[in-house]
């Protein structure tokens, strides 16, 4: 079974109960991940920095549970893991206004974005960031009152309890609000979507036999344990 089709098994506690459509990574949103891109941001194939939002889609088969491994492949030292705020869309949200936005949303969850580090930032080949299992998603949706400001969340990450990263949504160019309404100028959200925030640079490396842990205040925990495929 693949991992998106037993991720749809998961009760949430707020609507939608099932995370029933796509889910849109968001690049180049962190303050760090733009800084660590630097002058590559002016030169071919785009010759400046992004004016728009930057997406890009995890397909069925990357979304996994919580407490799912996620398999490394055979000769790939290492995984990097993107720690995010996913927004979980509630009702069909088409050109929105950033005063309005969060009206659109039905809650939090934690988003573990895995890929294969590659030097191919632009066009990175499906296989590096579209494997079974590589977009572990939880432990559940937060609903949407019981976070005062999505804009304000502290985001951990641990490799075996040690603490590897620290960031803030703070520091996001577009803050949820203004990124959901200028995504929603050209595209149209779905209830069941997820539009993740952006996540910090460097991303954090892990290998075969660690465990990741995602701490976001307000959203709670969410352990990823890694293991060599076929282990």
């Amino acid at each position: 079974m693949l991992a998106g089709a037993g991720f749809l098994s998961i009760p949430f506690d707020v609507p939608p109960y099932r995370l029933s459509g796509t889910l849109y990574g968001t690049l180049l949103n962190h303050r760090s991940a733009m800084e660590a891109l630097g002058d590559a941001a002016n030169r071919a194939p785009y010759g400046a920095a992004p004016k728009a939002p930057v997406l890009y889609i995890k397909p069925r088969n990357t979304l996994a549970p919580p407490g799912c491994i996620v398999r490394i492949p055979a000769g790939t030292p290492e995984l990097e893991v993107g720690a995010c705020v996913g927004l979980v869309i509630g009702r069909t949200a088409c050109r929105v206004t950033e005063s309005r936005a969060l009206d659109f949303v039905a809650g939090y969850l934690i988003v573990a974005d895995v890929s294969v580090p590659h030097p191919n930032y632009h066009r990175p080949s499906v296989r590096f960031k579209a494997r079974d299992g590589y977009c572990p998603l939880g432990p559940a949706v937060t609903a949407r009152a019981a976070i005062a400001n999505p804009d304000a969340l502290g985001v951990r990450v641990y490799i075996d309890d040690a603490l590897v990263q620290a960031a803030d949504t703070a520091d996001l160019i577009r803050p949820a609000s203004r990124l959901l309404a200028d995504v929603t100028e050209f595209m149209t959200l779905a209830p069941g979507d997820v539009l993740t925030l952006g996540a910090a640079a460097p991303a954090p490396r892990v290998r075969t036999g660690q465990t990741l842990r995602i701490d976001i205040d307000g959203l709670g925990s969410l352990s990823v344990p890694f293991m060599e495929d076929g282990a």
